[in-house]
């Protein structure tokens, strides 16, 4: 039987514990931070918040906007503000 062994749980797979305006979207749970991703792109596509001429742009609502502090942000400015809201 293979077990998993010490390294496993590093980086993003580590669990991370949402801030509680990131736990609106995602939960309160630790998650690891490749679920917390996932969660996000769930919630902007269910909230059709791409930006439909720039798809890479990402059009805060009233649940992202105290996340990203902005009105709008990239998908890859996006981790930096997630960041902010994990420990």
């Amino acid at each position: 039987m293979a077990t998993k062994t010490s390294g496993a749980r590093g980086g993003i797979a580590k669990p991370v514990t949402p801030s509680p305006q990131l736990a609106e979207i995602t939960g309160s749970a630790p998650l690891p931070r490749s679920e917390v991703v996932k969660k996000m792109w769930d919630y902007i596509k269910a909230n059709n918040l791409q930006n439909p001429e720039n798809k890479r742009e990402i059009i805060a609502d009233a649940k992202l906007k105290p996340i990203f502090g902005r009105d709008k942000v990239t998908m890859f400015e996006m981790n930096k503000y997630l960041s902010n809201h994990m420990s």
